[in-house]
């Protein structure tokens, strides 16, 4: 067998066996099988470039290629439906529906998954194309992402239209979501709310790589085609089952309201137990003839409705609070709660916030709470029910002194929040640091994560960020679970991170209120650590965005000797300890603006163009609003932000006119 026999084998078997796992729930083969498998294909395709195929099963794990988003028009608009939330106004549906049928129907019921919107093209059975909703006539191209979705299959199984078009959901499972929000709640990066933000976020990401790892499912409910195998909504879903889309066993078809409203009933159970958010039923008239005599309104299918479950709330016990650390030394109540369903998953700790929070509910040991979650992964305590013929357990207060290693906490003026001072001395801290230097922002240490961070200081081998680069191979192998091959990953990143521009090295350091956009800024006021450290409070007043509380932070953390000792050792190592000079044009044209980036540019990159409206002084906004200076437009500008830009009368700018504007302004 020759390499492209062997290729085209190992793709086929692949496809199978994605098959078999994701969608039938029946596998074959163990993980370690299918990864060798993939690995194989992997290494082919690179000896064979001549093999190349955008659809091969190895397209699954992502690509760190940047990707822009241009615009796709739908053949068929993407219209959202009407909303109900009781089954008074499922009557009037089906009411409506009667009388303008004249005739019997049936109707589709399917759970409503929380997920993005997704329309999938297949020529000739293999995924041409992806595109989200968008604003229903437009949508974001969103292949590469789209590919790496292994409950999406890149080529068809049997029978399949020449042409054909899946509508669907894309979604977060919430065993993928709780493992996203445990790294970032880790790294104390901000939390998704719930999967349908998650969701949302991961598919318009740049890197498709990150996407493949977040773990992402899709189920399919819609199929568009000239040759459609029947008239039935349902069958034509049971046929698109056995092309290898994900549709869900939740479907069936009812025939009268009684059998409506027991669907409704049984699901809004036995949702809970299902591995993904659902938020209620879609309910579809199941004759395509029928939809079609139906007809649209302005916004919705008349054929079609949506009937919305309540938020779920449940009542539970308060067993005890614990306080956390952060890693900037945040103190944080959590409620420990007797285990309690709630959106497919036990529920056993929700946030308190923060001293005000818990004294507003007045809350004590044993007082039975209410607990809601309503698509929210972060449970919240709603209210207390207080039973005045039951004796209430000691009333719960807030810490004085830091749970991990008894310092006495502190409150900055204006905050709500309480801090642990010993930020030398406390090991959450000091672990919290480490895990945020090493994250993609900071110095981007692949291979290292919260749970490697963890081994490393137990073992004693890290006990601040300069002992990273005094790691050996040896040393790490030396770790339990932890192979050669993945150790020498962690070393070679751990070399590139010595790449890293200083601003990101700045933000690494993590001094305590100091973010991304204010390192930035500061980097580039002051070119080098040595001016920060020597920086008097009037000199970084000056800087955009630093007050007085981020003043008296950056001089504090550089009177510590322990600071300024790991910093010597990072320079020694190589780390940039100043800025380098910038190949993008420099000046002032831009101060005080607020620029909306849109679009697919020609010259350069949107990163690129955000660097250079730093570079000359202005500010990047993701929103358009009446502080908008203006907006930096390409190709396929998003039509919501043209519309936008039109209403508040903000002009819209070509990449060329920028170009010129803040070349003319350095010249």
């Amino acid at each position: 067998m020759n390499a492209r026999e062997m290729i085209a084998s190992l793709r086929e078997e692949l496809n199978r066996h994605n098959y078999n796992y994701y969608i039938k729930n029946a596998p074959e083969i163990s993980d370690q099988e299918y990864d060798a498998m993939m690995a194989r294909l992997i290494e082919l395709e690179r000896a064979h470039p001549e093999c190349a195929d955008p659809n091969s099963p190895s397209v699954r794990v992502g690509s760190d290629l940047t990707n822009e988003f241009r615009h796709v028009a739908h053949t068929v608009p993407m219209l959202s439906l009407g909303n109900t939330y009781s089954k008074d106004e499922v009557a009037e549906f089906y009411g409506r529906v009667a009388r303008a049928l004249g005739t019997d129907f049936e109707i589709c019921c399917e759970t409503k998954f929380d997920g993005i919107s997704i329309s999938l093209l297949y020529i000739d059975g293999e995924l041409a194309q992806a595109v989200t909703r968008g604003d229903g006539t437009t949508g974001d191209d969103v292949t590469a992402n789209v590919r790496t979705i292994r409950s999406i299959p890149l080529k068809l199984r049997g029978d399949y239209p020449p042409r054909l078009e899946m509508r669907g959901e894309i979604l977060m499972p919430w065993s993928s979501f709780e493992r996203l929000n445990r790294e970032r709640e880790a790294n104390e990066e901000p939390l998704f709310a719930n999967p349908r933000n998650a969701t949302a976020g991961t598919v318009k990401l740049q890197n498709s790589s990150v996407v493949a790892r977040r773990g992402l499912d899709a189920y399919l409910y819609y199929m568009l085609s000239d040759t459609l195998p029947t008239d039935s909504h349902y069958d034509n879903l049971r046929f698109a089952k056995s092309l290898g889309f994900k549709i869900s066993d939740a479907i069936t078809r009812c025939r009268t309201l009684d059998e409506i409203y027991a669907y409704i009933d049984h699901w809004d159970t036995e949702r809970k137990n299902l591995p993904v958010a659902t938020d209620g039923i879609v309910l579809k008239v199941d004759s395509l003839a029928q939809q079609r005599a139906l007809g649209f309104n302005a916004k919705s299918p008349r054929w079609a409705i949506a009937y919305k479950f309540q938020a779920e709330r449940e009542l539970t016990r308060l067993e005890s609070v614990s306080f956390q650390v952060g890693r900037t030394g945040v103190v944080t109540p959590v409620a420990n709660l007797a285990p309690v369903q709630l959106s497919g998953t036990v529920v056993r700790r929700a946030t308190l916030h923060n001293e005000d929070f818990v004294n507003s509910l007045d809350l004590h040991v044993g007082d039975m709470v209410y607990v809601e979650k309503g698509g929210e992964i972060i449970p919240k305590i709603t209210g207390v029910e207080i039973d005045a013929s039951k004796v209430r357990g000691d009333k719960v207060q807030f810490v004085k002194t830091c749970p991990e290693c008894h310092a006495a906490l502190v409150k900055y003026e204006g905050e709500s929040a309480y801090y642990c001072p010993n930020d030398t001395g406390c090991p959450p801290q000091i672990k919290g640091r480490i895990i945020h230097f090493i994250t993609r922002k900071a110095m981007d240490i692949d291979g290292l994560g919260p749970e490697t961070v963890e081994l490393l200081y137990n073992r004693g081998l890290v006990s601040d960020v300069a002992d990273l680069y005094d790691l050996s191979l040896e040393r790490i192998v030396s770790i339990e679970r932890m192979g050669e091959r993945t150790a020498k990953k962690i070393m070679r990143s751990i070399e590139q991170s010595k790449d890293v521009p200083f601003s990101r090295v700045l933000f690494a350091l993590g001094i305590r209120f100091v973010g991304e956009t204010t390192a930035k800024r500061i980097a580039k006021a002051m070119h080098s650590i040595d001016n920060i450290m020597t920086a008097s409070t009037a000199e970084l007043l000056a800087i955009g965005d630093v007050g007085e509380k981020i003043a008296e932070s950056i001089q504090l953390f550089f009177k510590e000797e322990r600071n300024l000792a790991i910093i010597a050792r990072l320079r020694e190592h190589g780390i940039k300890m100043e800025e380098e000079a910038s190949q993008s044009p420099q000046g002032d044209k831009l101060k005080g603006k607020s620029i909306v980036i849109s679009g697919v540019f020609k010259h350069h990159s949107r990163e690129e163009y955000k660097k250079m409206i730093e570079d000359n002084g202005g500010t990047c906004s993701s929103s358009l609003s009446g502080k908008t200076s203006f907006l930096l437009g390409g190709d396929n500008i998003g039509p919501q932000k043209r519309v936008k830009a039109q209403q508040l009368n903000i002009e819209i700018m070509n990449e060329d006119d920028f170009l010129s504007l803040i070349n003319e302004d350095n010249d």
